[in-house]
């Protein structure tokens, strides 16, 4: 990272700072300030599960087959021993807990989940107390319970698979490089020289997905990770390619099943409420 002046930065990144060898735990938290840090970037796996939390800002996550976004109010659960990187938003604020393998009945594979407000506030009650002089049975307690309401969250959809078959690769290279490449599927199988009818076979036995529904979801995922990193509605459903703001918060409300504004709105507070940090109401999206 070179600063301004022309010279290298000193800011370490983050899994540089964080020294994991000190857990005498199953688990433990660090807060992040993306401010203190270089953006992560570089590709990394670590024996510990990581939940990664964004309080502002998001992170996007490659791992395994897919892209995924951690938008305010969820966490990223990336099993330990998987490599993976990740992209934070400049205005990141982040909580990492790591569990000890076996731990806790945690899912096997890369997947975001819902993080409730009473869970956020164990884990940063266990951040805090890792910096502390508090006994080691009362953070073990603590740590117990945390780790059973973890493995009772659910599910969010915010997952972009990915393939590394050739075909698909490309076509998934070039939409994430210019999302708002609006060519049809005829007009990507002539690009990758395939037929349509087997780019539309590879697109559903690579990705699960159609087409049309992989290229919606890859707005979506992109969309939140700009939506939170303080672009507007706007800026967003033009960069996307869409005709009219109007069109894009209808696919938006489809998929998430309410508006950007509102979808912000809702978990941030939540993020805040948890943490105790709410300075004002109202959600930080321009509609």
């Amino acid at each position: 990272m070179i600063s301004k002046s022309g010279q290298p930065s000193m800011k370490p990144t983050c899994s540089t700072a964080i020294d994991l060898s000190l857990s005498h735990g199953p688990a433990m938290a660090f807060r992040v300030d993306f401010a203190d840090y270089e953006a992560e970037g570089v590709q990394h796996q670590h024996p510990q599960g990581q939940l990664i939390l964004a309080l502002h800002g998001a992170v996007t996550c490659t791992a395994e087959s897919g892209v995924w976004i951690v938008p305010p109010d969820c966490g990223l659960w990336v099993p330990g021993g998987v490599p993976h990187s990740n992209q934070v938003t400049p205005n990141a604020r982040l909580t990492y807990l790591f569990v000890e393998p076996g731990a806790a009945a945690l899912p096997a594979e890369c997947c975001t989940l819902s993080v409730s407000p009473m869970l956020r506030e164990m884990i940063h009650r266990v951040a805090d107390l890792s910096h502390s002089d508090a006994p080691d049975d009362h953070v073990e307690r603590l740590v117990r319970v945390m780790l059973d309401e973890l493995a009772l969250m659910p599910h969010e959809r915010l997952e972009l698979p990915v393939s590394t078959h050739p075909k698909i690769a490309s076509l998934a290279a070039a939409l994430l490089a210019d999302p708002s490449d609006r060519r049809t599927l005829g007009q990507w199988a002539e690009h990758v020289a395939v037929s349509e009818r087997t780019l539309k076979r590879l697109m559903v036995e690579e990705t699960g997905l159609s087409f049309g529904r992989w290229r919606r979801q890859l707005h979506l995922v992109i969309a939140l990770r700009e939506l939170a990193g303080g672009a507007t509605v706007q800026q967003v459903a033009g960069d996307l390619g869409y005709e009219s703001t109007t069109a894009f918060i209808v696919m938006f409300r489809k998929a998430l099943g309410t508006t950007p504004s509102r979808y912000f709105a809702d978990r941030l507070l939540n993020a805040e409420r948890a943490s105790g940090s709410i300075k004002h109401p109202g959600s930080p999206i321009a509609a």
